[in-house]
């Protein structure tokens, strides 16, 4: 099968290209305009298209070149803060430019459309751990646009029969295990790589954004997964629309939380390094504990993490910040 990854260079989406390479059955065709993706992250033999996804004409280029079945959509602009203060470029990106992805896939014919979606969805939770199917009431305009895509695909489905799953992630973290490829932001805003910084000598330290929280250490509590854990839900997401030919949405979190301080806790057991930590106030928006319950997932697709050792998970993280100091 053609398959499409539009946001193949980026952190989830070059794990993604890794593992589908890796299974050689499908041709693989990166997009993306490496605003934050990176070619070295990609294997040579995959097929790259430079291009960006609000760009019709050069969309309309590619699929004519290429004609791809299926499209994983990893090309979203994903930083809450920055949405906040920018909503108009997460609303152009994140919505318009997904809209302009449907429109040419529609007049090539592409089949499956599967959409990185995420945990912003359901705001401040009702309960915890999160079902897929739970409230979906987002508290920032990232989360607004992604449940927008949400619902945009459900119409489509309806109107012309494109077929779609919908992946919530939780945090994506870790690396492939080989040390190649992992996560390299600039600036970086994730937890893992930010505490990482420390014992690498980008940093003195790292702050704690309150301690106040209504949880055991008082620090807010998210769900870690690991990203080739992702990566596999990704590919068995594309197996599962072959088989059934059925739109559904999923939840991909590991269903165990973890502390802000109990993720500082495990760098330091993970590099040796004492990792100093200073308090600082509450940031507005940070609800207290974001946990997923995957259960759906793992009884429909079959998905089964791989990566249940925060250790493990922050270990792999290391390698790659180790092997790749100034990143790639």
């Amino acid at each position: 099968m053609k398959i499409l990854i539009a946001g193949g260079a980026g952190y989830i989406g070059s794990h993604l290209v890794r593992e589908l390479h890796k299974l050689g059955k499908h041709e693989i065709i990166v997009l993306d305009n490496l605003s934050t993706g990176h070619t070295a992250a990609i294997p040579q033999a995959v097929t790259f298209e430079q291009g960006d996804i609000r760009d019709k004409q050069r969309l309309d280029e590619v699929f004519a070149k290429h004609k791809p079945v299926a499209v994983y959509h990893l090309s979203a602009s994903i930083e809450v803060a920055q949405s906040c203060v920018d909503p108009l470029s997460y609303y152009e990106n994140n919505v318009s430019g997904t809209v302009t992805l449907l429109q040419i896939m529609q007049k090539y014919g592409s089949k499956y459309f599967i959409f990185s979606s995420t945990a912003a969805l359901f705001g401040m939770p009702d309960r915890i751990p999160i079902e897929a199917d739970d409230t979906t009431k987002p508290v920032n305009p990232y989360g607004e646009t992604k449940l927008a895509v949400e619902k945009i695909l459900h119409w489509c489905d309806q109107a012309f029969g494109l077929k779609y799953v919908c992946l919530r992630y939780f945090n994506a973290c870790g690396a492939d295990e080989a040390g190649d490829i992992g996560e390299d932001h600039t600036p970086e805003s994730h937890l893992i790589p930010l505490v990482l910084q420390v014992p690498a000598g980008k940093r003195e330290k790292v702050f704690i954004f309150g301690d106040d929280y209504d949880t055991e250490d008082g620090t807010c509590v998210r769900d870690y997964v690991h990203v080739t854990d992702l990566a596999s839900a990704h590919i068995q997401a594309l197996d599962y629309l072959g088989e059934t030919n059925e739109s559904n949405r999923f939840n991909l979190g590991s269903g165990h939380g973890y502390s802000v301080k109990q993720i500082i806790d495990a760098a330091r057991r993970v590099t040796g390094h004492p990792i100093p930590a200073e308090i600082k106030p509450r940031r507005a928006g940070d609800p207290a504990t974001l946990v997923a319950s995957s259960t759906k997932a793992e009884k429909v697709l079959g998905w089964k993490r791989k990566y249940d050792s925060i250790d493990k998970i922050v270990a792999t993280a290391w390698k790659f910040h180790q092997l790749h100091p100034k990143g790639f």
